[in-house]
């Protein structure tokens, strides 16, 4: 299959590009950029999450430039553009270990002439890629901004001494959710079966209406999401959980989204994704599949170099360092305690949390201009 090239400048904001970046890591990696035409700018860096692209950070490019940055969003390892890793199911997985997409990121900003960036900012699995460059690299990456996934620290190292070993038993939860009266699984652990990819590639309303569903669920535009504390990692509290994440037993991810596939008026009310914002993503995702992004579940499930990051067990993160969501995105709340953890005890220089009223998981794209402030006034705290 040849390689699509760079956009088109016609389907970008004024002022940011789009090009590729060879020789990155075994990669052609795609980013999007703005703040290029200068020279010598300090450099943001921003992380997309799943299943999205570098285009999710459309509306936060060019006005983070203003600001006089040089911004730039690549299309992570088996996303998009970026190409060189043709993901299957039976592939590797050790490529999408996080030690080496920390390696990914460090190589693009070497490629680019930066020895450091003024933040890394990830929504979503880009969070989890962000807080390991934070956590691995302070001196690379001088500031850190998650969105939507809060950040609970390394591993623990599995013992404590050899009088008072620490009992290693696999978590119960699927088999506990698979057991409850209406029978449920965990969407990550959907994710890493076979079958996810083609579901979802192959499925009846096809890509782009999955997408729209999708995006329409876990968005503040579905009016049930209303997230509360849980009490716990038990079957019966995550049960609560919409059912983007704790899905019924025998439904996939599309047929999930299908039941929430917003009216036509919804549609074209949507001013955050309008159809021709969404045609982007969901061209993308018919020519490349998902599978790029469900290896990254795969990998943390299936604990594909993941023993690796006990090396960093007690590690705190001391670079400054924020937390933006909505208030209305379930993925802040999901894991019960990660979010006080990131507050209290893995960042040690925590110098805000912004929960965006009315906002759901897609914050930078639903509420741009105020992603946009909150970040500028970020990166004038001082970094360490």
């Amino acid at each position: 299959m040849s390689h699509p090239g760079p956009f088109a400048s016609d389907i970008l904001p004024a002022g940011v590009r789009s090009r590729l970046i060879p020789d990155i890591n075994g990669m052609v990696m795609h980013i999007l950029e703005a703040g290029y035409e200068t020279p010598n700018r300090p450099c943001v860096l921003l992380v997309h999450g799943f299943p999205e692209l570098a285009y999710s950070w459309r509306k936060v490019l060019g006005p983070l430039a203003e600001a006089g940055y040089h911004v730039i969003a690549p299309d992570l390892r088996g996303y998009g553009r970026t190409s060189g890793t043709n993901p299957g199911f039976d592939d590797d997985l050790m490529p999408w270990r996080i030690v080496n997409q920390v390696r990914d990121l460090m190589g693009l900003l070497w490629a680019l002439g930066y020895r450091s960036t003024e933040a890394i900012v990830g929504h979503d699995f880009g969070a989890i890629i962000s807080a390991w460059c934070a956590a691995i690299r302070p001196d690379v990456f001088r500031r850190m901004a998650l969105m939507c996934g809060p950040f609970a620290g390394p591993p623990d190292i599995p013992f404590d001494t050899d009088r008072n070993p620490k009992p290693q038993r696999p978590d119960p939860i699927h088999a506990e959710l698979a057991a409850l009266e209406r029978p449920r699984k965990h969407y990550q652990r959907y994710y890493t079966t076979r079958p996810a990819n083609t579901d979802m590639t192959q499925c009846e309303q096809g890509v782009h209406d999955f997408l729209r569903a999708y995006f329409h669920h876990k968005s503040g535009d579905w009016k049930q999401n209303k997230p509360f504390r849980l009490s716990g990692w038990t079957a019966s509290e995550l049960a609560k959980l919409p059912t983007y994440y704790v899905m019924d037993i025998a439904e996939t991810m599309a047929t999930t989204a299908a039941k929430e596939m917003p009216s036509a008026a919804e549609i074209a009310a949507c001013t955050w994704l309008t159809e021709d914002e969404l045609r982007v993503f969901s061209g993308e995702y018919e020519r490349n599949g998902f599978q790029g992004g469900l290896q990254n579940y795969r990998v943390r499930t299936e604990n594909a170099g993941q023993t690796d990051l006990q090396v960093f067990a007690g590690r705190k993160v001391e670079q400054p360092s924020l937390f933006v969501s909505g208030d209305a995105d379930w993925a802040v709340l999901q894991m019960p305690g990660n979010l006080e953890r990131m507050r209290d005890t893995v960042c040690t220089n925590f110098v805000g949390c912004h929960l965006l009223e009315g906002a759901g998981h897609w914050v930078q794209q639903e509420r741009p201009e105020e992603v946009t402030q909150i970040l500028r006034d970020f990166l004038k705290v001082p970094a360490s």
